[in-house]
């Protein structure tokens, strides 16, 4: 049995912990010592090396993965806190062949160039429209200020976050197609 402390608490010192979650779709069950990040079993006992490391501190957001649909600093959590969470890397984004909308957006952006800071940037804006996929310029800035590249002058990546606005939105309003208040029969003109 494992010691408790003062407020009776049980404390695991050292040790190996069963986590069991799902990863882009997929079931995982991993043991792993009880304080590696998430981020170090996502890259090295999963082996999805889109998760980058770069500052190892949660200042630059490389290592940004989708935790139950939020976007979530990998590197700042400890894999046992993900047990039983659904966690989406850069590598389950794209369906097959196809992009998802704000993969191609940035692409067609030309948003990066070495692209080392780009699956933390793709997956907080994946976020960000997931929660409000009419944001505006300045949301867009708001959000993306807590990821860091050291390459461009970020208005390349602001500018693809803005066309996956536009992008998702004619996803979800084809052209020819009603929009929602179309076909219920309400008038969006008065």
């Amino acid at each position: 049995m494992s010691p408790q402390n003062e407020q009776g608490v049980r404390v695991v010192i050292g040790g190996t912990i069963d986590i069991e979650c799902t990863i882009n779709g997929e079931p995982v069950a991993v043991e792993t010592e009880v304080r590696r990040s998430l981020s170090d079993v996502i890259r090295h006992e999963v082996g999805l090396t889109g998760t980058h490391l770069g500052c190892e501190h949660g200042v630059c957001g490389a290592c940004t993965v989708l935790i139950d649909g939020k976007a979530v600093r990998s590197c700042l959590m400890l894999a046992a806190q993900a047990d039983g969470a659904d966690i989406t890397t850069i590598e389950g984004l794209a369906d097959g062949d196809e992009y998802h909308p704000v993969q191609q957006a940035m692409h067609d952006a030309m948003a990066f160039q070495c692209a080392f800071c780009s699956p933390g940037f793709i997956l907080t804006t994946v976020a960000l429209l997931d929660r409000k996929p009419d944001a505006t310029g300045d949301e867009i800035k708001q959000e993306l200020s807590g990821n860091l590249c050291r390459c461009t002058g970020y208005q390349s990546i602001l500018d693809g976050a803005a066309k996956a606005v536009e992008l998702m939105s004619e996803t979800a309003n084809p052209p020819g197609q009603p929009t929602a208040d179309q076909a219920s029969g309400e008038r969006s003109d008065v």
